[in-house]
Formats: C-alpha cells, sequence, structure tokens
C-alpha cells in the first residue's frame, strides 16, 4: 500500500472488511447514520487539532473506537476463520489486544494531519446497512473520500467498516492479522500477545 494512504487510514480511526458479514439496518434511518458520522467526525477532528500529546492522543484514540464503532465484530472480521475455532474467552482477549493495537498503529500517526478534517458529504442506505461518505481535507493533499459503513446490528448505532478511496480498511487489517496468524503458525493466544506489543 502506497505510504501516503497508508497515513489516511488515521484519520478513520481505527480503525479499523469487505469481508465482514451483512449487518441488517433494521430501525436505523439516513438521518441516524450520518448523525453518528458527525459525531465521529467531531471527535477525531478536535483530536487531530487539540496540541495533545501522542500518548493522550492515542488514548483518545481508543475512547473513539471503542465508543462509534462495533469493535467485537470489525475484530472477530480481522480475526477471520480462525474465530471459528477460538473461545469465548480468547475471542474477549482478542478483541481488547485488537482495540489496543488499532489505537496504536493508527493513533501514533495523528501529529501528521494536525490541521485536517472530515467531513459528511451524504448518507444512503445500501442492502442490509448504511453508507456515510465524507470527505477528508490534509494539509498538503487533494482531498479524498472517506466511506463509513453503519448499523445497528448490535442494538446501537456503529459504524463496522470504512473505506479510504475505495480501498477497504478491515479487508487490510484481516490480511496483516492472518499474516500475524500464520507466523503465530495459527496460536491465537500467541497472536494475541503479539498484538498486545504491535502498534
Amino acid at each position: 500500500m502506497p505510504s501516503n494512504l497508508s497515513r489516511r487510514f488515521v484519520l478513520t480511526a481505527a480503525a479499523a472488511a469487505a469481508l465482514a458479514p451483512a449487518l441488517p439496518a433494521q430501525a436505523l434511518t439516513t438521518s441516524q447514520a450520518s448523525a453518528l458520522i458527525d459525531r465521529v467526525i467531531a471527535d477525531i477532528n478536535a483530536v487531530i487539532n487539540s496540541g495533545k500529546s501522542e500518548a493522550v492522543m492515542i488514548r483518545e484514540f481508543e475512547r473513539i473506537f471503542t465508543t462509534y464503532a462495533d469493535v467485537p465484530i470489525i475484530a472477530r472480521s480481522a480475526l477471520g476463520v480462525a474465530a471459528r475455532s477460538a473461545s469465548s474467552a480468547q475471542l474477549n482477549r482478542f478483541t481488547e489486544a485488537f482495540r489496543g493495537y488499532m489505537a496504536r498503529k493508527y493513533g501514533k500517526r495523528f501529529r501528521e494531519f494536525i490541521g485536517g478534517r472530515l467531513e459528511v458529504k451524504g448518507a444512503k442506505p445500501v442492502k442490509s446497512f448504511y453508507e456515510v461518505k465524507t470527505t477528508a481535507f490534509l494539509q498538503g493533499h487533494s482531498p479524498f473520500e472517506v466511506t463509513f459503513l453503519v448499523s445497528d446490528k448490535s442494538g446501537r448505532d456503529l459504524f463496522f467498516n470504512m473505506l479510504i478511496e475505495g480501498v477497504n480498511m478491515l479487508a487490510t487489517e484481516r490480511t496483516e492479522i492472518g499474516a500475524m496468524l500464520d507466523r503465530n503458525r495459527g496460536n491465537v493466544d500467541a497472536l494475541i500477545s503479539d498484538l498486545q506489543s504491535a502498534g
């Protein structure tokens, strides 16, 4: 992946597949999906331009990811086939490790985006979820599109994936997590240990 594109992932926190299961929209509306991403963006923009230290920004990134993302769904999708054979305890530990990994991985890049911002441009239903399109504005870069996929499958309005200029963030993370699992010969506990220090 080009380095400039990988840097852009930080704006979407955490955060972060076409491989995700279909999620029914239930009672979620277009305006509710858009309002959720408005709140996500407000928080991201505030952190980017807060002037806080990197360590504080990472904690804020994790808070945003925890508050607005369907972390269990994202984590399970990133783990892939191995999630089927993992125990409930392993899945819980993996989810927590994955949350911290995402915060560290993308939070460390916040400083590169001081002065940047995201703006919601529109939302629409797509099959069983909602798609909310935003535009990212970075200093020294042309504007580019960031799309959030939103559902209320878990009983709350949450985003479960993002696409940056068409690049699927969760699919990318699933590939990286899969490679880490392969290096650990399929051992989920060893993967969790690696994730706790990765990012």
